[in-house]
């Protein structure tokens, strides 16, 4: 059975790269995506710091 993650991107834009980059390696890996936390079996909760542009 394929296990599957959630991913949430909380905070600033700017950390979309990154849970892009997340999200590939998990799919690398063999983990399917999925929209429901719930059916999760990791959950990935990415947030990022306040920065000073």
């Amino acid at each position: 059975m394929t296990q599957r993650f959630y991913l949430e991107s909380l905070g600033c834009p700017k950390n979309d790269v990154d849970s892009d980059k997340i999200i590939g390696t998990l799919m690398l890996d063999g983990l399917e995506r999925t929209d429901d936390a719930s059916l999760a079996d990791l959950v990935v909760v990415n947030t990022c710091a306040f920065i000073e542009d």
